[in-house]
């Protein structure tokens, strides 16, 4: 079950998600480096055991200033990804200088640190290793830190990147559908008022008391037309009423020739509808119905909820035919627009079919899924 589309949504939250772009990275540095010199100590002291060159208080020490030189340089080497541009290439161009760049990280890192804690705070050492030999594997060792703390934060970045993209197509979306049904709206509008006037024109030189009265309801029809502009979906109360005032300036022309019955479950005057739907089949009705038979006939509106649906039915006297470009080719144009305002507000699930029903009759059949309650949107 789709609810009824809104508006585009206004998407002001690009702030907010920079503030939490940057706690997530700033709990991202303390965190990975710290679980990273918890990880590290943990293997010393294992391996280690009792033959440590120094006590564990001050091995942690001098670990965890390695690994604070270790942030900082990342830190650093942050600014200068933002610099160059790094976060807008692609896998494949980026590769190569995670590469190099976890290399030369590397070798700063070990340089820097094994200068201080070694050379400037001569903490002891055993290996069998050459001082030559324990640089490079050092070396070796921290740039493999390094492209992992690459791999993660460029990881992030494209994923980020990936989710971006996806929510401007949807917003490129939203705002290519909101296009669609406002350019159908604005068919629709004018093709009703042609037809209003054309009953309207009608009736000013039979009976100008009546003509008054209609002109009153073809104000209140215009009224609700303009007010119904900005809603997408209105309640179906609201547009039986204004079904009944067409229907009221109609029989002004038609008299007899025009017979109405209604047929509504209670239970549907509250569901969502857009706005000039019911309208249009009757217009349509009226049209290629009434107006082409000589004695007229009965336009049978009926509506009721099936299946957590609401089925809309208009069953008028006629034979089902393309209309006829002479005769108005507008309507043909509503029925189109209507079941095009009824695909892009919910969903494939719903359809406008126009059969043909009993002979002489002709019946427009819709079928609107059920939306949650508030559903009507501006």
């Amino acid at each position: 079950m789709q609810p009824a589309a809104s508006p585009t949504p206004q998407f002001t939250g690009a702030p907010r998600r920079d503030r939490a772009r940057r706690r997530l990275y700033v709990g991202g540095q303390i965190g990975g480096w710290g679980l990273l010199l918890a990880f590290q100590m943990l293997i010393v002291v294992v391996v280690a055991g009792k033959k440590l060159p120094m006590t564990p208080a001050r091995l942690a020490g001098l670990q965890a200033l390695g690994f604070l030189l270790g942030l900082g340089l990342t830190h650093y080497f942050r600014r200068l990804i933002v610099r160059w541009g790094w976060k807008r290439l692609s896998w494949r161009a980026l590769l190569p200088r995670l590469l190099a760049s976890s290399l030369a990280l590397g070798i700063v890192w070990t340089a820097v640190s094994d200068g201080l804690i070694f050379g400037i705070l001569r903490a002891p050492t055993r290996t069998s290793y050459s001082p030559a030999q324990t640089f490079a594997l050092q070396s070796v060792n921290d740039s493999l830190v390094m492209f992992l703390w690459l791999g993660f934060y460029f990881g992030y970045h494209i994923y980020d990147r990936f989710n971006r993209a996806e929510l401007e197509q949807q917003r490129l979306s939203l705002t290519v559908k909101e296009a669609e049904l406002r350019a159908l709206k604005s068919q629709i509008n004018p093709h009703f008022i042609f037809n209003a006037l054309n009953s309207l024109r009608a009736l000013i030189g039979e009976d100008p008391s009546r003509a008054r009265r209609a002109v009153t309801q073809l104000a209140n029809l215009l009224r609700y037309s303009l007010q119904s502009g900005q809603l997408e979906t209105v309640p179906f109360a609201e547009e039986l009423e204004v079904v009944k005032d067409y229907l009221a300036l109609e029989q002004n022309r038609f008299e007899s020739r025009l017979r109405v019955r209604l047929e509504i479950a209670p239970e549907t005057l509250d569901l969502p509808v857009p706005p000039m739907l019911l309208q249009t089949l009757v217009e349509n009705a009226v049209k290629y119905g009434i107006a082409q038979e000589p004695d007229g006939g009965e336009i049978a509106i009926s509506a009721r909820c099936e299946a957590g649906q609401l089925r809309l039915q208009v069953d008028n006297p006629g034979i089902l035919a393309e209309p006829d470009a002479s005769a108005g080719a507008s309507t043909g144009v509503g029925l189109r627009n209507a079941a095009e305002r009824l695909r892009l507000l919910f969903g494939e699930q719903a359809r406008l079919a126009l059969t043909a029903a009993a002979p002489g009759r002709v019946l427009a059949d819709v079928v609107i899924p059920r939306a949650p309650a508030g559903a009507l949107r501006r």
